[in-house]
């Protein structure tokens, strides 16, 4: 099968539907998201959970499913404690479990059928041009810049937060999350697929994973219990989609959980405060490389040339080389170069290059940013 012009706007028309749900802030509609669950489990020949609690935020739902698991509570921040004052004001009994992980019945099986249904109904070619129309690009927005990022963070968070049992087992749980909302990022191929090919049943088995796309953030599935999280309160990201915010969380959770980032890459909290106030020698100091990069990007590398003492090491009419040393980095090596264009006001706007650092001229590095070497770039106009 060969998809038209037209089903390939459809498509990429019910990605978008599920981008939105996938970076939804609202709060989650709770009987829905409860109803899809038991749906789900129905699909997947299960007993509906005999009870279904909600959290404010991964990170305690991870916590809840680690003490729904039998893990023993341990000395640590209040939040933890407000997780097991949460689950026990919804009727949880300490000690009373949720049973085995069903994610593999209630996910992953019932994704994999659908697949092969919509490989076959649609062919080879079909199913992969229908992946590329529905999902190649919230895959790259949703899973590669939201909740990859997030994931990495919370387990970085819950390993500083609960060195103990309770925290190995809290981040072991991580594996076994459904990401809710954050599966819209799959969910919009099947259904593009279901619409392509009603008489197929493609979304045979997935109504209620895909209800619960749309109506809550991760949550967890064991045998006797379900636990389900809010989505984020707060998102903001950059113009390329990545989680970023110059000061404050990129995003936040209704119980106070937030992450910190900084163009796609989550920072620790005391470096996030650290950011309005930084200096050449903080960051000279952090040992930390990819920290480093983004201290110098938030505080901007011109800024930092200048301040931490680099060293001119050629100059020629495209513009000015700059060296300097890092401690356990690459050397930071960047051409700068005035705009050939005055603005209105009659000044030149002067531009940096970062550029690779075994860089020996301003012309090889100019012409690097152009995909060309030194001899092979000769520009006919400058602007």
């Amino acid at each position: 099968m060969r998809l038209t012009d037209d089903q390939e706007t459809m498509a990429a028309a019910v990605e978008d539907q599920w981008l939105a749900a996938a970076l939804e802030t609202a709060p989650a509609n709770r009987p829905a998201a409860e109803e899809a669950v038991r749906e789900a489990y129905r699909q997947a020949g299960l007993p509906a959970p005999e009870r279904i609690f909600w959290l404010g935020s991964p990170r305690a739902g991870a916590v809840a499913a680690a003490l729904l698991s039998a893990a023993l509570p341990t000395a640590g921040p209040a939040w933890v404690a407000e997780v097991e004052s949460a689950l026990v004001r919804q009727g949880w009994v300490p000690g009373d479990t949720a049973g085995p992980s069903v994610r593999r019945l209630v996910r992953t099986e019932p994704w994999a059928a659908a697949r092969d249904r919509a490989a076959q109904a649609l062919g080879p070619d079909g199913w992969a041009q229908l992946s590329a129309a529905a999902g190649r690009r919230s895959w790259a927005l949703v899973m590669d810049r939201v909740a990859a990022r997030l994931r990495l963070r919370l387990g970085e968070d819950l390993s500083a937060d609960l060195p103990g049992d309770l925290g190995r087992s809290a981040r072991s749980r991580l594996l076994d999350a459904i990401y809710g909302q954050h599966d819209g990022a799959w969910l919009s191929t099947f259904e593009a697929a279901d619409r392509l090919r009603p008489d197929a049943g493609l979304m045979a088995g997935l109504t209620g994973l895909a209800a619960t796309a749309r109506h809550c953030g991760w949550w967890w599935a064991g045998t006797r219990f379900a636990v389900l999280t809010e989505r984020p309160s707060l998102l903001t990201r950059d113009n390329v989609g990545r989680l970023h915010r110059g000061e404050g969380p990129a995003m936040e959770f209704p119980d106070g959980y937030a992450l910190w980032a900084w163009r796609g890459m989550p920072i620790p909290v005391d470096l996030a405060a650290e950011l309005p106030t930084l200096t050449a020698a903080r960051i000279g100091a952090e040992p930390n490389a990819e920290l480093r990069r983004v201290m110098l990007e938030h505080f901007g590398y011109d800024r930092y040339l200048r301040e931490a003492g680099a060293q001119t090491i050629h100059n020629d009419e495209t513009g000015t080389l700059w060296h300097l040393p890092l401690d356990g980095d690459e050397p930071l090596v960047m051409v700068e170069v005035v705009n050939a264009t005055p603005e209105p006001d009659g000044t030149s706007r002067i531009y940096w290059l970062r550029v690779p650092p075994t860089t020996r001229t301003a012309r090889e590095g100019v012409a690097w940013t152009f995909g060309l070497t030194e001899d092979e770039y000769h520009p006919l106009i400058q602007t």
